[in-house]
């Protein structure tokens, strides 16, 4: 028996029959692109991995060598302290010959004499405990006598 099948060939199918293909047909598509976006997703999430490790062991070469520059704040910090260098050479050579600045110069005189003060204040205090101590020794008699 052969069956000729057209548009307008009739075929009996329970309607349970029908919805369960096409519930069927939807959850193996919905399965299919599920597994494929998961594909998809792992897929990408390795690619941006495997291109954070190149740039990474790039970094860890090339930074210690200088190859890939320094921070502005490193930058900054380098001029800084050439900069005070150049200071203190300047300062200190000024200082050496004699024609450091005025208010410079002063500070160093009036730091002179504030230690030339201290060590005679200090002299005065041992004299001043010394005598006392004398006094005492003499039974506060002056002069040693009775």
């Amino acid at each position: 028996m052969v069956a000729k099948l057209n548009d307008t060939t009739q075929v009996a199918l329970p309607i349970r029959n029908l919805v369960s293909l096409v519930v069927g047909a939807a959850l193996a598509t919905w399965a299919y692109f599920g597994v494929v976006e998961r594909l998809n997703k792992l897929e990408t999430n390795m690619h941006l991995m495997t291109s954070d490790l190149e740039q990474n062991t790039e970094f860890r070469i090339k930074w210690p060598r200088g190859e890939m520059g320094s921070l502005p704040a490193d930058s900054e910090q380098f001029m800084l302290i050439e900069h005070l260098t150049g200071e203190l050479e300047k300062l200190t050579k000024e200082i050496e010959s004699g024609q450091a600045p005025f208010d410079q110069q002063q500070k160093l005189t009036l730091d002179f004499y504030e230690k030339r003060i201290a060590n005679l204040e200090a002299q005065m205090e041992k004299l001043k405990d010394s005598q006392m101590e004398m006094y005492h020794r003499n039974n506060g008699v002056k002069g040693g006598g009775h």
